[in-house]
């Protein structure tokens, strides 16, 4: 999954910023005792509300209006027929006493912990690498690019059939080269493990692209600095590039850790409920989703849902609060 920001059109972006200077300008003149707005800029500001609404209706409609109603049937017991009985803290109550709860959230915290400090660096590496002068970086860009455009379901449907204990290729090739294969999608020792490394597959490509215009942002006048001064390779890389790109990192960080606590499709695609692995793979998205639409648990999935939304804020304002430690934005 994306974040919203992601998934925001150009075109809105523009014209939300068009509007802030416009109001930043109009709030200045009004300081300065200028007279009311005349008829023109009224009417370039009614264009511009008409052509922020579609993004404006949309955020209401399918994110805050959803989200109003999902913490109001946090508090309720909901039905089937999505009849809401008002029972309080019930939901709440009952889940931080449930076990399968806490289960799923150390399975994504699991996840996350390994995905994102690896994925980051795999990512800047490559980004590196395809930052210098080579043949074909072109190609390798899309290359790396290609899984992050993929659809989630059909990726992990063909890493599901690759991992399979039986006809695998990876079980395959093992027995090929001599070695035992191994379970390994329904051994909890593995599975996990297995996920994580399709949930990396499908997210470097993603973030080597964004490190990769960071690092095409710092200027080449410290390369040059370095390189009269006898720096090498390594000694650019860990002294100007990576201190350099701590914003765009800090970036890619965030976007991740959100997108870790979220994972659900490749989890849902390649581990079944009849699985031996299934409580140690399932995250608390799955669980939300199961809890909603397998079992008609709606209000407690809300409640799951509430809390997956307070945990990534949490987790969000402490990166905010310690990036001033290492973030480095001078440049």
């Amino acid at each position: 999954m994306k974040p919203l920001g992601d998934r925001t059109p150009v075109w809105a972006s523009s014209v939300f910023q068009w509007v802030l200077n416009h109001y930043e300008s109009r709030g200045s003149a009004m300081k300065q005792g200028k007279k009311k707005a005349t008829r023109r800029e009224k009417k370039d500001w009614a264009f511009a509300y008409l052509y922020i609404a579609p993004l404006i209706i949309g955020l209401l409609v399918f994110y805050i209006w959803p989200f109003l109603q999902n913490i109001w049937y946090s508090f309720n017991d909901v039905s089937k027929f999505n009849i809401a009985t008002f029972v309080g803290l019930d939901n709440y109550v009952k889940l931080f006493h449930d076990k399968d709860v806490w289960k799923a959230f150390g399975n994504t915290l699991k996840y996350v912990v390994v995905t994102v400090p690896v994925g980051v660096a795999i990512s800047t590496i490559l980004a590196a690498l395809l930052n210098t002068k080579i043949r074909g970086k072109s190609i390798y860009r899309t290359l790396y690019f290609l899984p992050a455009i993929t659809m989630s379901a059909a990726v992990a449907m063909v890493w599901k059939w690759m991992f399979n204990e039986k006809m695998g290729i990876v079980n395959s090739f093992l027995k090929a080269i001599g070695l035992q294969g191994h379970n390994w999608l329904t051994d909890s020792h593995t599975a996990l493990y297995v996920i994580m490394l399709v949930g990396l597959w499908m997210s470097i490509g993603y973030n080597m692209v964004i490190l990769l215009a960071g690092m095409q942002g710092i200027s080449k006048s410290y390369y040059e600095a370095a390189a009269i001064d006898g720096g090498g390779a390594l000694d650019q890389f860990f002294h100007i590039t990576v201190p350099l790109l701590t914003p765009t990192i800090f970036f890619v960080v965030i976007t991740s850790v959100i997108s870790g606590f979220q994972v659900f499709d490749v989890v849902y695609m390649m581990i079944g409920t009849t699985n031996p692995a299934f409580d140690d793979t399932q995250t608390v998205v799955s669980l939300f989703y199961r809890q909603a639409f397998s079992y008609g648990h709606k209000g407690y999935a809300a409640a799951i849902s509430i809390l997956i939304f307070a945990v990534i804020m949490l987790v969000t304002l402490v990166q905010f609060i310690f990036q001033k430690k290492w973030v480095n934005y001078d440049e």
